[in-house]
């Protein structure tokens, strides 16, 4: 089952679970559609895949099955 992790690990933007621009890859690290495009040029840093965009659990699932609260972020990015 997929974590719905909380935030972009680039720009540690607020991902919520509804987000319609969280994008994830095969391993289910999370950005958003900014950095994804912008910073990384598609390309994941950490497995080298693509992304897709992350779906949107069913308001009654999330209850059962919430989101990840647990932030991660590769601060790396970012540096000039």
């Amino acid at each position: 089952m997929l974590e719905l992790r909380p935030n972009c690990e680039g720009c540690d933007r607020d991902l919520p679970p509804d987000a319609r621009d969280a994008m994830i890859c095969t391993f289910e690290c999370t950005f958003c559609s900014a950095c994804v495009e912008a910073i990384l040029q598609g390309a994941c840093p950490n497995c080298g895949g693509g992304f897709e965009r992350r779906p949107i659990r069913p308001a009654g699932k999330l209850v059962l099955y919430p989101a990840s609260t647990q932030r991660r972020g590769n601060k790396s990015l970012l540096a000039p």
